[in-house]
């Protein structure tokens, strides 16, 4: 039913506890995930207003592309070790824009979101990123609520 999976994260608590519902996504059939991550522009927009050189932002943008490669890196051997085939997709722009455009143009069958991103403001319902998402996809989307402690 829900063959290919689009599994975007922030590497936040609530997306890693997404992403544990898209492992028990195997046994319903699920063979395909897409992992994606977004460095947020938005971050990037903050440190321009902010006075932060251009040639200062593009080193920062190219350690959190490092370090999300290594992040992802680790969800795909833990995806393939359950029998899934995985991509990986690291970009830079606004995540809920990124999201839909992989949205078109893989065409999953599901996407698993966390509720809340990194912010994850415990006076929102859902984060404006999940919350885009549920408005404006097609495809079915699986929101993982965070855990009410948090």
């Amino acid at each position: 039913m829900f063959r290919k999976i689009l599994y975007p994260t922030d590497f936040s608590d609530v997306a890693e506890k997404a992403l544990n519902y898209v492992k028990q996504l195997k046994e319903a059939g699920s063979q395909e995930v897409i992992i994606l991550h977004v460095v947020n522009q938005r971050i990037i927009d903050g440190l321009l207003r902010h006075g932060m050189l251009e040639k200062d932002i593009e080193g920062w943008r190219t350690k959190a592309k490092e370090v999300g490669h290594e992040a992802v890196a680790e969800m795909r051997r833990e995806l393939e070790s359950s029998g899934f085939t995985v991509q990986t997709v690291i970009k830079t722009g606004y995540p809920a824009d990124v999201i839909l455009d992989m949205e078109k143009r893989e065409a999953p069958s599901l996407i698993v979101i966390g509720s809340h991103g990194r912010t994850n403001l415990s006076d929102m319902f859902l984060g404006s990123v999940s919350q885009r998402v549920i408005r404006k996809c097609k495809a079915p989307v699986m929101v993982v609520k965070r855990d009410p402690k948090a």
